[in-house]
């Protein structure tokens, strides 16, 4: 499972021209593989959840890490993304940087609504949580109709794990 996937990190990379990351090219920005990292990612929860356990817990532990923490991870890797802090290969290459591009005169608010998304919530939660505080509906409803959240998917690579 875990060539299966480093083997799909290897053809898939979508992005091996560093000219075009400009203007973001500079020494402050990673280019990672979220196939790579959540390889890392499974493997270190497959162990803890062994040690638990007192025994290896093999596939059982890794189908359970993307049951259970696939979503949320790639969320967080995609809002990193956005915000222009690691580029992640096998994300859309236009949405590097987004928010670091748009949205400057809302900074605060756009801060508030990504960290409700890294918390989980979706965009009715955030609408919910703006009408609560009373925010200005209109420039929430912009963030999340750019961020669309709802749209960026993109499937483990896991064999036959696709649930």
């Amino acid at each position: 499972m875990v060539a299966a996937l480093l083997e799909h990190r290897k053809s898939s990379s979508s992005f091996d021209d560093a000219a075009e990351m400009a203007p973001f090219t500079s020494a402050d920005i990673h280019r990672r593989s979220i196939f790579t990292e959540c390889i890392h990612e499974a493997e270190r929860f497959k162990w803890i959840e062994s040690e638990k356990a007192g025994r290896d817990l093999g596939e059982w532990a890794i189908k359970d890490w993307v049951r259970h923490h696939w979503w949320g991870y790639l969320r967080a890797k995609w809002l990193e993304h956005l915000q222009g802090n690691t580029f992640w290969i096998e994300l859309d290459r236009g949405d590097f940087g987004l928010l670091r591009r748009d949205f400057t005169d809302h900074r605060q608010l756009l801060d508030q609504i990504v960290e409700l998304l890294k918390d989980g919530h979706e965009n009715l939660g955030v609408i919910a949580w703006a009408k609560r505080s009373k925010v200005a509906i209109e420039p929430v409803i912009q963030i999340l109709e750019a961020l669309d959240i709802n749209s960026r998917r993109l499937v483990h690579q896991f064999d036959g794990l696709h649930n």
